[in-house]
């Protein structure tokens, strides 16, 4: 067989594996469940037969670019844009992509998604990376057009194109298990006004997390305000002048959290001996600048570009490897990335009684 003629499903053929398998073992792609007397009989059957990873050849016979697009909300103003970016150059940069970018404004710009996605079109892009800048659903008019689409916090009405989100219900029940296991018994939750879907879980999983402690009604308290330091201060305030006020208190962001700490201070209340604080986001100008220093729920956004980035580029090889598939699914549950803890200087057990107002 001439060399320059060997392609994937050939590799595959004769290896006795799926296009995909070759796909993930010829491009190291990390997350790949294949074991190593697979991988080795994949690398000597493309060594025998002649397949090299020329890309340049490849986007000439398949007349792909090598090149992913990202569509990002409002990057300038959502902290965790860039590593939501970051985590999706790196995994294309591992697979022999680049990356091209495109800004738009968020939710207040319906047809900008759109916008966004046909600016990079025109750019050959083999596929979209769509990210939003906060969970929500993408407008009927959004339409992904006709290359492989993966979506970064965000679902599209009929659900049918692949997804990726952090578990924030996952991640406040961390938070509130974290202040339980503490030896807390009164724990309050500040919150935002805002009506989102990121609220709703993080506020979900509180509860839930009480309540399977065996914790509700007088034990709890929850306070809303707006989504900022001045808000999280409002509503601490309120909170802590309340009889029999808690003893700890989760944060729907670490905004909230800072107000927090103003409140307390006010109060003569000491962090962590008479108030432990936990926040969520984990923005390290905030969360690591405390004193003392935040515990935070950390969201995957680094995972979630990465995540993303590797689900897009097997679309694009698999449609390369076999002419005329296209992305076609019934509707998807989102993939969900666990959110992690990171334990500061902020919790501890409750102990010292706080001091009279």
């Amino acid at each position: 067989m001439d060399s320059s003629s060997v392609g994937i499903k050939d590799v595959a053929r004769e290896a006795g594996v799926s296009v995909t398998t070759v796909s993930h073992v010829l491009n190291n792609v990390p997350s790949a469940r294949v074991s190593p007397e697979t991988r080795e009989k994949v690398r000597t059957t493309a060594v025998r037969l002649g397949y090299g990873p020329n890309r340049l050849a490849r986007a000439l016979r398949s007349r792909r670019s090598g090149v992913l697009g990202l569509v990002v909300e409002d990057a300038a103003t959502t902290p965790h844009a860039g590593r939501i970016i970051l985590g999706a150059d790196h995994a294309a940069r591992a697979r022999g992509y680049t990356l091209m970018m495109a800004t738009i404004p968020g939710q207040s710009e319906p047809d900008a998604a759109q916008a966004g996605v046909e600016s990079l079109l025109a750019g050959q892009v083999d596929g979209i990376l769509y990210s939003a800048a906060g969970r929500r659903v993408l407008p009927t008019t959004f339409r992904p057009a006709g290359v492989p689409t993966v979506l970064v916090d965000a679902i599209t009405t009929d659900g049918n194109v692949p997804a990726v989100m952090a578990d924030e219900y996952g991640g406040a029940t961390a938070g509130a298990a974290a202040l339980v296991a503490a030896g807390h018994s009164r724990i309050g939750f500040l919150t935002t006004r805002d009506e989102n879907p990121s609220t709703h879980q993080r506020l979900l999983g509180f509860r839930d997390a009480l309540q399977r402690a065996g914790m509700a009604g007088a034990a709890t308290t929850v306070e809303a305000a707006s989504p900022d330091a001045p808000g999280g201060y409002a509503a601490a305030r309120s909170i802590l002048a309340g009889v029999n006020p808690p003893s700890a208190l989760l944060c729907c962001n670490d905004r909230l959290a800072m107000g927090a700490y103003r409140a307390a201070a006010e109060r003569g209340l000491s962090i962590p001996d008479h108030l432990s604080v936990v926040g969520f986001g984990d923005v390290d100008l905030l969360a690591a600048n405390l004193h003392p220093q935040l515990t935070s729920v950390a969201l995957p956004y680094y995972g979630m570009g990465t995540w993303a980035a590797n689900r897009l580029i097997d679309a694009i090889e698999l449609q390369a490897a076999e002419p005329g598939t296209r992305q076609h699914h019934d509707r998807l549950d989102p993939v969900l990335l666990a959110c992690r803890l990171v334990n500061r200087g902020s919790v501890a057990a409750p102990g010292t009684p706080a001091p009279q107002a």
